[in-house]
């Protein structure tokens, strides 16, 4: 039975969670209403919206309920749904585009253009941080009964934005990959460079939890702690080379320099990490060696669907870089440990626990 009243977490913006008790919505047409039993936090939380609201506009935080990581289970359709149904378990793609401009029929509703019709979950429009969550139907993504919910939630941002990454650089045996930064972002690059066959997988965090939590998991053959010496530490792990793939997940300046210069001639380089700077110096450090720079923001429907396919096929869990999990009540204290930088990935799990039925 549907309560008419739950609980959800809101993001003052001053370090802090808010857990008031709303209306449960009621889906109109083309929408679904979702019991969630996982949401995640993300790193862009709390860059921009936890210690602080840093978006404008249309682009910020508009007081909503937070988290757009969710992953739930569809208790109810309002009219004019066409594929997905009650008892369906899904995730949710964290962005609901206009769906009709170039971006959107691409299946990339994150660039979604439309300044009047585009609403991210948990940032302009009510996110999973609530026992219910109302979604449109064309935001929704299957999730099989072989993955879990702490899964799904991980492939609704994370993993998701990381898989996009990948296919942008493109990743083999052939390749010595170097990930700077291993929160969250960074071990979900680990997991799936490990699983397309990389040769070699080298992390650099100033976390001493990260570091151990990437080499106890795997996802890492070498791990350093970050400093100036990074580029010619890795230079020395590849035969004095370089890596021929650098991902980028720590938005941090020297982070992304020391990247770009371990990046050996012709390799690639993908820059994933939001916020923050970087200065190089183009002829020494691009140009002659022939190397190319991407950016990569979030990703499609289309390679979300892929993923959750591959995560099957390899029998690959995301929820394995979970290291805390929360009730709705403990949002406060989720928050507090993601800010902190000391764990993994950190999930709320406000309606049940992350049972795959």
């Amino acid at each position: 039975m549907i309560k008419t009243t739950m609980k959800a977490a809101f993001l003052p913006g001053n370090s802090t969670v808010e857990i008031r008790e709303v209306p449960v919505p009621e889906p109109g047409h083309g929408e679904m209403l979702l019991a969630v039993k996982a949401s995640t936090i993300c790193g862009s939380d709390i860059r921009a919206i936890y210690h602080q609201h840093l978006g404008k506009g249309p682009e910020g935080y508009q007081g909503v309920i937070a988290g757009h990581e969710p992953a739930g289970q569809i208790v109810a359709a309002g009219a004019g749904c066409r594929r997905l149904k009650v008892g369906d378990r899904v995730i949710v793609y964290h962005i609901s585009g206009c769906g009709v401009c170039n971006d959107c029929r691409r299946g990339y509703m994150i660039s979604c253009s439309s300044a009047e019709y585009r609403r991210a979950y948990g940032w302009q429009r009510d996110g999973g941080m609530a026992e219910y969550l109302l979604a449109e139907e064309k935001d929704l993504i299957d999730l099989p009964d072989s993955l879990t919910y702490l899964d799904g939630a991980q492939v609704a941002c994370g993993f998701g934005t990381v898989y996009e990454a990948l296919q942008k650089v493109g990743i083999d045996g052939n390749h010595a990959v170097l990930i700077t930064g291993l929160g969250p972002v960074g071990l979900a690059a680990g997991a799936l460079c490990r699983k397309l066959g990389a040769e070699k997988i080298i992390g650099i965090d100033l976390s001493a939890e990260r570091r151990d939590l990437a080499v106890r998991l795997g996802l890492c053959d070498s791990v350093l702690a970050a400093g100036p010496q990074n580029a010619g530490q890795v230079r020395d792990l590849t035969g004095g080379k370089g890596v021929e793939r650098a991902i980028d997940c720590s938005g941090n300046a020297e982070a992304r320099a020391a990247a770009l210069r371990a990046t050996r001639k012709w390799g690639r380089m993908v820059m994933v990490g939001e916020g923050g700077t970087v200065a190089f110096n183009p002829s020494p450090d691009l140009i002659h060696d022939q190397k190319a720079i991407y950016g990569s923001w979030v990703t499609s429907t289309w390679l979300m669907e892929e993923l959750v396919e591959r995560l099957v096929r390899w029998n690959l869990h995301p929820e394995e870089i979970v290291t805390h999990r929360f009730s709705l009540d403990q949002a406060d204290e989720a928050y507090r440990l993601m800010a902190s930088g000391r764990c993994g990935k950190v999930a709320v799990c406000p309606t049940s626990s992350e049972e795959r039925s």
